[in-house]
């Protein structure tokens, strides 16, 4: 009885765990392909001192999509990231998983979209990762303002979003 009554308990004052973020209600693939420019995201370890940050995706046959991650350094280098990404729930396309090298891959989230596809707000489920895309290298502030908003309303600290510089903003 009081083993039981602890576990009661401990359940109680253990937090709830939060509800993944929502994802839109559907993604035209063959619209989403081609190159986003990053305006935004939250700190990450592999894109550390990126700048002038794209990725590029396309349509493979298999289903698929390829993706070309390239970012510049401090020093003008260019670094590039080569993956695949594949669909995880065909009902509305909106969550895909991306893998850059195996057996890892990560979870990529279409959290909000324009209707133009101009731009998107990409997530992950345990709300690690972030990012504001954009079809231009630069967003309106007001975008990216509306794009912050959504993305705290889901549950995202964006008190710790960082802005990419564009290229040609203190980039060689």
């Amino acid at each position: 009885m009081k083993r039981g009554l602890l576990f009661l308990l401990l359940g109680f004052a253990a937090p709830l765990a939060a509800a993944p973020p929502a994802t839109v209600a559907s993604v035209d693939l063959a619209r989403y392909v081609g190159t986003w420019y990053e305006v935004a995201r939250l700190p990450n370890p592999f894109q550390k001192h990126c700048a002038c940050t794209s990725a590029t995706y396309a349509l493979l046959p298999d289903g698929r999509v390829s993706v070309l991650n390239r970012c510049r350094t401090p020093e003008g280098r260019l670094k590039e990231a080569r993956g695949k990404a594949w669909v995880v729930d065909r009902r509305t396309n909106a969550r895909l998983k991306v893998r850059f090298f195996w057996p890892f891959s990560g979870d990529y989230w279409i959290l909000a979209l324009d209707p133009d596809y101009r731009h998107v707000l990409v997530g992950t489920p345990n709300r690690r990762y972030l990012w504001i895309l954009s079809r231009t290298p630069g967003l309106s502030e007001a975008t990216v303002q509306a794009l912050l908003a959504t993305a705290r309303a889901q549950g995202f600290d964006t008190t710790k979003v960082l802005r990419t510089p564009a290229c040609g903003e203190g980039q060689p």
